[in-house]
C-alpha cells in the first residue's frame, strides 16, 4: 500500500533480459534515491553525457514505446513498463543503470518489476509527496482517436478504451481508480500484436527482440503463445499499464479523471504536453500529512483542496 511520503527501494535490483525491439541483450541495476530526486536513468555503457531523466519534454519517440533522450541525443527507450510499476507502488526516488539503451521487456509485462519490489520493500521517508491536480479539461484528438483529462475531486480515474477489428481482441473497455484499484491484472497484462504484423514490424527495425515469451501474438481468432490470456481484459489493461508509465512522465502523482479512446504512446505525451502549456490547467502541492495509505485520499486528506 502506498504512503503519502515519500518512498524508495530498500535494496538495489537487477533485472537482466532481452530488449523487445533492439534484441540485444540489458542488464538494469534499480537502486534506492534519496527524496525528491526522482526517477533517474543512467546508461553506464556511455562515459559522458550518460544522464537521462523520464519526464514528458524528454520523450523524443512515442512509436510502439516510449523514448526518451538528454540533450546530447543519449536515449533510453520502452520505459513504460518499468514507469508503470513505479508509479502504481507509489516509488517516488530511483536511480536506474542501464547498459544499452532499452529497458528489457521480460514477460511484457509489468509483472516481474512489481513482484520484485514488493518482496524488497520500501524505505517510507519523512518527506511529502507531490501530486498535480488538473484544473481543466484538455482534449486531444487524432482522428477517432482522442485522450482527454478533466479535473476529479480525490483520484486518478483512467477509462480506457480499445478497438481492433480483429474478432479475438474487438471493442474492450476498463476503467480503474489508479489509487484504489487493485492494480494487479494492470500490471500482470503483457504486451501484444497481431500476427500478421510482425513482419511489417521487424521490416521496419522493430519487434527484434519479440516472441511469445513476451508477447501475446493473436492470429485470427486465437493466441499463439502456450500461455492463456492472463485476465479477460488483458489487451486493454496492458494499454492501461502504458498510460499509467507515460503518464508518471509528468513527475507527479496526478488528481484528474482521464478517458481514452484508441490511444497511445504518442497521444498521452501530446495530453500532457498541452496540460503543461497554460498554468491555468493544474496545481501543484504537497501531502503533509505522513504514513496516511492512498486509500484514506478521498476520505480525509484531498477533500479540503479538491
Amino acid at each position: 500500500m502506498s504512503l503519502l511520503s515519500q518512498k524508495t527501494l530498500k535494496s538495489s535490483v537487477q533485472f537482466n533480459g532481452v530488449g523487445l525491439h533492439t534484441g540485444k541483450e540489458v542488464s538494469i541495476n534499480i537502486i534506492p534515491s534519496e527524496p525528491n530526486t526522482g526517477i533517474l536513468f543512467k546508461r553506464v555503457d556511455l562515459k559522458n553525457n550518460n544522464l537521462v531523466v523520464p519526464n514528458v519534454y524528454n520523450v523524443s519517440n512515442a512509436t510502439l514505446c516510449t523514448t526518451i533522450s538528454n540533450e546530447c541525443g543519449v536515449s533510453v527507450s520502452t520505459i513504460e513498463h518499468l514507469m508503470g510499476a513505479f508509479y502504481g507502488l507509489g516509488i517516488d526516488n530511483a536511480l536506474i543503470e542501464i547498459n544499452s539503451q532499452e529497458v528489457p521487456i521480460l514477460d511484457g509485462s509489468a509483472k516481474n518489476f512489481v513482484e520484485k519490489f514488493l518482496e524488497i520493500g520500501f524505505n517510507v521517508s519523512e518527506v511529502p509527496i507531490k501530486l498535480i491536480k488538473i484544473l481543466n479539461k484538455i482534449s486531444v484528438n487524432d482522428g477517432s482517436k482522442y485522450i482527454e483529462i478533466d479535473k476529479s475531486n480525490v483520484s486518478l480515474d483512467i477509462d480506457f478504451e480499445i478497438k481492433y477489428m480483429n474478432s479475438l481482441i474487438g471493442t474492450q473497455k476498463n476503467k480503474i481508480n489508479v489509487y484504489e484499484s487493485d492494480l494487479s491484472d494492470i500490471y500482470n497484462s503483457r504486451t501484444f500484436c497481431l500476427f500478421e504484423d510482425v513482419e511489417k514490424l521487424r521490416k521496419n527495425g522493430f519487434a527484434k527482440g519479440g516472441s511469445l515469451d513476451n508477447a501475446i501474438v493473436v492470429k485470427e481468432n486465437k493466441i499463439l503463445n502456450n500461455e492463456s490470456l492472463r485476465n479477460k481484459l488483458e489487451f486493454v489493461n496492458h494499454k492501461i499499464l502504458d498510460c499509467m508509465g507515460d503518464l508518471y512522465l509528468s513527475g507527479y502523482k496526478i488528481i484528474g479523471s482521464l478517458k481514452c479512446s484508441q490511444g497511445g504512446h504518442s497521444l498521452t505525451n501530446k495530453l500532457l504536453r498541452e496540460v503543461f502549456k497554460d498554468k491555468k490547467n493544474y496545481s501543484i502541492f504537497e501531502i503533509k500529512e505522513k504514513s496516511l495509505p492512498h486509500t484514506y485520499i478521498n476520505k480525509s486528506v484531498l477533500k479540503s483542496i479538491a
